[in-house]
């Protein structure tokens, strides 16, 4: 999910769909608008998170239908620039933050992440 929206977010392309092919419901909304508000604004976003997701949880254990994810990611080289002139959208840094997300198995057994949180910066 996170590299299809970092490559969305390369252009804000609210419409991109690879969004779709991992992540539902709130999940994919939350990302859509998000670079929906991007491209209204006139933003873009460069560079990648770094990540090293790890499973928390699974409900019920013996055969799973719904994965808790946690991470701490790191966004230090994955910030938004105004698309016109390249420069930097704010000068707010990127960093540590905790992330964790619900992957929930779908009807046709794939696996899609269905809602997310992303703390603030500093949060681990």
């Amino acid at each position: 999910m996170w590299q299809d929206f970092v490559e969305a977010g390369r252009t804000s392309d609210w419409q991109s769909s690879k969004l779709g092919q991992h992540a539902t419901g709130v999940a994919l909304t939350n990302m859509s608008r998000g670079l929906y508000a991007d491209h209204y604004n006139g933003l873009v976003t460069k560079g990648e998170p770094v990540l090293n997701p790890t499973v928390s949880s699974t409900e019920p254990a013996g055969e799973p239908k719904k994965i808790i994810v946690s991470d701490c990611g790191d966004s230090t080289n994955w910030l938004k620039y105004r698309a016109d002139n390249g420069q930097l959208a704010d000068k707010e840094p990127g960093g540590r933050q905790t992330i964790n997300a619900i992957v929930e198995k779908q009807s046709d057994g794939s696996w899609k992440v269905s809602d997310f949180g992303v703390h603030d910066v500093g949060t681990c």
